[in-house]
C-alpha cells in the first residue's frame, strides 16, 4: 500500500499521512533471527529482571558469607546484622523510586555522546529499568527480615529480659511485609490494581512507623548506660530510616491543587491544561489525582514552549480515566517533582523512529516540538481527527509533516513490528520507541531488538 498526505485525501478524517512512500509489510520476510538472540532478548530476560536477579545474587553471596564465617557461631545470635541487611535492602527499593533519583538515574545514562559505540548507547537506554532494584531490593529486605523474625525468636528464648513487645511489632512487620509483597505480585497486581497502590501506599507507610518502633525498643535495648538518644543517633538504622522517611515524605511536601482547564475533543479523550511556577520539562510526567490519598496516575507532560502551562492527554482506558473524560473537574491534586520518561533516552541516538497508538501520542508530542532528536513520527489511530480533534492533529503535522498517521478506521491494523522495522530502515534511525498498551509495547520492542534495532517502551512496573 502507498500512504498518501494528509492534504491530498478527500476528508478531514483521512487517517494515512506520511512525507514518502511505506509498505505495510516489508519488501521480503526478515530472516529468523539466531535463537541465541531470540532467548536472550525474551521478555523475562529484560534488564529489568536481570536488576532483580542481580540484587538478589549480591545478597545470596552475602548469605553464603555469613554460614562460612562466625554469624552463628558464637554465644550470641546475629539478629542485629540480620536487621541491617534487611533495611540496607529497604533503603534500596525506597530510594531508587524517589524522583529526583529517577531524573539523576537518566541524566547520568543520557551523558553518553552519539559517538560512543551503539551497543553500549542500547544498554544505558534501558536506565528506565530500574525498578528491577526495587524489586530485588524489596524481595531481599523482606527475606532478611524473614531471618531476623526467626532468629530474634530463639534469641527471646535464651534471655531473661523481657522481648516480647519486640516480638510482637516484628511479627506484625512480618505480616505486612507479605501482603504488600503478595499483592505486588503480576498477576494480582494487574487484576487488582487500586488495591495494590492503596497495600503499597498504606502497608508502606505503616511498615516504616514500626521499623521505627522496633528499632527503638531495640536501641533501648541495648544502649546500656547511654541516653537513648545518645544512643539512637550512633544507631546506623536511624539513619538509614531517616534516610528513607525523607525520601517517602518528600513528593508530600509539594503536594498541591491546582486548577485546570479541560477540552474534550470527543468522548473518548481529555485535553487537560494546567498551569505551575516552572513548566515541565519535555518527556517528563505528572502524577495527577483527584482524591490525594487514594489512587495517583502519571501522565506524560507536553509543555509549550516560552510557557508555564502544560497539557496531558487522558483517554478512556479504565474506571477513573473515564469518569475524568466524563465528568472533568476545576481542579485537580499534583505531587512530588516532574519525572523522566522512557522517552528522555531518544538523547542517546542520532535519530529515532516514534511508534505511537492512539494516546499514546501524548508522550511524544513534547519531544517532537522540542526538537531536539530527529525522528520520523508513526502514529496508528482511529479517526484522528474525530478523536483528537482538528488542532491536535495540526500541531503534530506542523511538528513533523512527513509523520506517518495510519488511520485504523479505514486501514485495519498493521503489523507494528514491520511498520516500525521498515520506517527505522527507510528513515535513517538507530532505534524505535514505542509508546502503546502493555502487549503491543512488548510485542514492538521484543520483535525489533530479535531483529537488531535497539526498541524501548513502558514495563509497566508501578
Amino acid at each position: 500500500m502507498t500512504t498518501t498526505p494528509l492534504s491530498e485525501r478527500p476528508s478531514t478524517q483521512t487517517a494515512v499521512a506520511s512525507a514518502g512512500t511505506l509498505r505495510t509489510e516489508p519488501a521480503g520476510e526478515p530472516p529468523r533471527p539466531p535463537l541465541p538472540r531470540r532467548i536472550f532478548k525474551h521478555p523475562a530476560l529484560m534488564h529489568y529482571n536481570r536488576l532483580v536477579a542481580l540484587v538478589l545474587a549480591v545478597n545470596l553471596a552475602v548469605g553464603w558469607y555469613g554460614f562460612g564465617a562466625t554469624w552463628w557461631s558464637g554465644p550470641e545470635l546475629p539478629t542485629s546484622r540480620l536487621a541491617e541487611l534487611a533495611l540496607i535492602n529497604f533503603t534500596l527499593a525506597i530510594v531508587v523510586r524517589q524522583q529526583y533519583v529517577i531524573n539523576l538515574f537518566f541524566w547520568l545514562a543520557t551523558r553518553a555522546r552519539t559517538s560512543w559505540p551503539l551497543r553500549l548507547r542500547w544498554t544505558l537506554g534501558k536506565v528506565y529499568h530500574f525498578g528491577g532494584l526495587h524489586v530485588g531490593g524489596a524481595l531481599a529486605g523482606t527475606l532478611w527480615f524473614l531471618a531476623f523474625t526467626a532468629t530474634a525468636t530463639v534469641a527471646a528464648t535464651r534471655s531473661t529480659p523481657d522481648t516480647s513487645t519486640t516480638l510482637v511489632v516484628s511479627y506484625l512487620l512480618v505480616v505486612l511485609l507479605l501482603t504488600v509483597c503478595g499483592t505486588a505480585m503480576p498477576p494480582l497486581r494487574a487484576r487488582y490494581h487500586n488495591l495494590f497502590e492503596r497495600v503499597h501506599r498504606f502497608g508502606g507507610w505503616l511498615a516504616l512507623v514500626l521499623f521505627w518502633a522496633l528499632t527503638v525498643l531495640l536501641v533501648e535495648a541495648d544502649r546500656a548506660a547511654r541516653p537513648l538518644a545518645a544512643a539512637l543517633l550512633a544507631e546506623p538504622d536511624v539513619w538509614a530510616l531517616t534516610l528513607i522517611t525523607f525520601s517517602v515524605t518528600l513528593p508530600w511536601l509539594r503536594l498541591r491543587k491546582v486548577p485546570v482547564t479541560v477540552e474534550r475533543p470527543s468522548t473518548h479523550v481529555a485535553l487537560v491544561r494546567l498551569e505551575r511556577r516552572k513548566a515541565p520539562f519535555a518527556g517528563s510526567s505528572t502524577a495527577v489525582s483527584r482524591s490525594p490519598l487514594l489512587e495517583w496516575h502519571s501522565f506524560a507532560n507536553v509543555p509549550a514552549p516560552g510557557e508555564r502551562s502544560f497539557r496531558i492527554t487522558i483517554s478512556r482506558a479504565g474506571d477513573w480515566t473515564g469518569a475524568f473524560v466524563d465528568d472533568p473537574p476545576s481542579h485537580v491534586w499534583v505531587k512530588g517533582i516532574t519525572t523522566a520518561g522512557v522517552a528522555n533516552i531518544e538523547t542517546l541516538f542520532t535519530k529515532v523512529v516514534y511508534v505511537a497508538t492512539g494516546s499514546g501520542i501524548g508522550p511524544v508530542l513534547p519531544h517532537l516540538l522540542a526538537d531536539e532528536v530527529p525522528s520520523h513520527l508513526v502514529w496508528v489511530v482511529r479517526s484522528p481527527r474525530v478523536t483528537y480533534g482538528d488542532t491536535l492533529v495540526d500541531e503534530i503535522l506542523a511538528a513533523r509533516p512527513g509523520a506517518t498517521i495510519w488511520d485504523t478506521a479505514t486501514d485495519g491494523k498493521p503489523d507494528m513490528v514491520a511498520l516500525a522495522d521498515e520506517a527505522c530502515r527507510e528513515h535513517g534511525a538507530e532505534a524505535v520507541i514505542c509508546i502503546s498498551n502493555k502487549k503491543l509495547t512488548w510485542q514492538v520492542v521484543r520483535g525489533l531488538e530479535e531483529r537488531g534495532i535497539p526498541a524501548y517502551g513502558a514495563i509497566w512496573d508501578s
